[in-house]
């Protein structure tokens, strides 16, 4: 990627090979219906289970990882994940495909998922496709667990949502982006696939094109002083054992 940064395409373009090669077609099996579609304009891989249904079934929104700038519904990673989900907890799987930056920054990424999870939590919507108004939860891996939990905030304070999730279900999430000298980010700086160099790239591609807060990110400098107040939000470690 950086070899092809000095040719003149963007870094995460080289990046999103890994995505493409990756990619596999959404194909049903014995278990499960798959499709691409869209709601609410935003293209989804719907998963429908084709077992007749003992009553109204979960749903689970999904929403995968890949730094804000890459990853797809269509990977086939998240392709068996959304599969096994879909069987084994007879549930409905929407498999948010959010635009990515760059060219898309903040907060694109957040308006996708959650114009999907607003629409899909209509009531006609939910007794479409079989679904329990009790039973939906949103997740998603990474970045992805970012926007759950962005989601998950953002509908508790919404007055035209009715229908309240049941769970949100955070794997490994980009919870902070304030304090980005934290133990984790020592302790990994060099380890594969996520170096905190890779970190800092996707974060500041997440907000801007724009290199100087990519290189202030580096340096942990990107906060103004006024904002000195919130780093203890950000300190867990009197939550750890010794």
């Amino acid at each position: 990627s950086e070899a092809a940064e000095l040719l003149g395409w963007n870094y995460m373009e080289g990046m999103r090979l890994f995505t493409v090669v990756s990619l596999v077609p959404p194909t049903s099996d014995e278990n499960v219906t798959v499709t691409d579609t869209e709601f609410s304009n935003v293209p989804v891989r719907l998963y429908l289970p084709r077992r007749a249904p003992g009553g109204l079934r979960r749903a689970v929104l999904f929403f995968h990882g890949g730094g804000w700038c890459l990853g797809d519904a269509g990977m086939q990673a998240y392709d068996l994940l959304s599969r096994r989900i879909s069987n084994e907890l007879d549930a409905v799987v929407v498999s948010v495909n959010y635009r990515l930056a760059p060219p898309h920054h903040f907060p694109a990424q957040f308006e996708d998922v959650y114009s999907v999870t607003k629409w899909f939590l209509q009531r006609p919507v939910l007794a479409q496709h079989g679904v329990d108004p009790g039973r939906v939860c949103v997740a998603g891996d990474s970045a992805g667990g970012n926007l759950a939990a962005a989601v998950a905030q953002q509908l508790s304070e919404d007055p035209e949502v009715k229908t309240r999730l049941k769970a949100q279900v955070l794997i490994y999430p980009a919870l902070q982006a304030l304090d980005l000298d934290l133990p984790s980010y020592r302790d990994n700086a060099d380890k594969p696939v996520l170096s905190r160099a890779l970190m800092v790239r996707f974060w500041g591609e997440y907000f801007t094109s724009d290199p100087a807060l990519r290189e202030a990110m580096a340096a942990n400098a990107h906060l103004p002083a006024e904002a000195g107040p919130l780093l203890p939000a950000v300190n867990w470690s009197r939550w750890l054992p010794a």
